[in-house]
């Protein structure tokens, strides 16, 4: 089964997130790495860092409030849909979504005022969503 008709088990986190941008030569930041969760991408252009919202400096490029879905792992690298199990419905409602993946589970974030109506939409779409 792929695509939308997939369904998936997904957990609400706890965590408040921001993603952040830096300059690309930047040094990935002490506070960046603290938190329970967080990422970091380098790439030509730019430091992107998701982390721990409460955790990110003043002065920092960041947009903050960002709420987080997680699927249970681990997904092996020949699945597919995942993430189109889930964007297909927020998409549907008008929802945008920044997704992180890691070598064993994908994360899916929303913006935090978009929360209820992403569970709702998930739900909707035949997903089970529970709260960490």
């Amino acid at each position: 089964m792929a695509g939308a008709a997939r369904r998936l088990d997904l957990t609400v986190e706890t965590w408040e997130l921001a993603v952040c941008q830096l300059a690309a030569a930047a040094d990935v930041p002490g506070w960046a790495i603290r938190g329970a969760f967080h990422a970091v991408v380098r790439s030509p252009g730019e430091l992107t860092v998701v982390c721990d919202a409460a955790l990110v400096p003043a002065g920092v490029r960041a947009q903050e409030g960002w709420r987080c879905f997680s699927l249970p792992g681990p997904i092996a690298f020949t699945e597919t849909g995942i993430v189109a199990a889930i964007a297909v419905p927020l998409a549907a409602a008008g929802i945008g979504l920044f997704v992180i993946s890691t070598f064993d589970t994908d994360y899916v974030l929303v913006a935090g005022a978009q929360l209820e109506a992403a569970v709702t939409a998930l739900s909707a779409a035949g997903h089970r969503v529970t709260r960490a």
